[in-house]
């Protein structure tokens, strides 16, 4: 489950944040930025994915208007 390509894509569009693997199989993560951006990166993680990856379902919850940034880079978690 590589997440570099998130990880590419993230830094491509200017936003924040980490991802990481879970035990059952799935992607978790937190993504900050302006809003255009996060939902272009929400798109990409919805349609397109890492190529090794299968997208069966995309979940994304908690979004909120933030004042500033938590993450200054976008990072893969272990």
């Amino acid at each position: 489950f590589p997440n570099q390509y998130t990880e590419q894509e993230a830094k491509k569009l200017g936003v924040v944040g980490w991802v990481k693997n879970t035990s059952q199989g799935t992607v978790t993560g937190q993504v900050q930025g302006p809003e255009e951006r996060v939902n272009e990166m929400k798109s990409w993680l919805s349609k397109v994915g890492s190529p090794s990856s299968r997208i069966d379902k995309t979940n994304f919850s908690n979004e909120k208007e933030i004042s500033k940034l938590d993450f200054s880079d976008f990072n893969t978690r272990y």
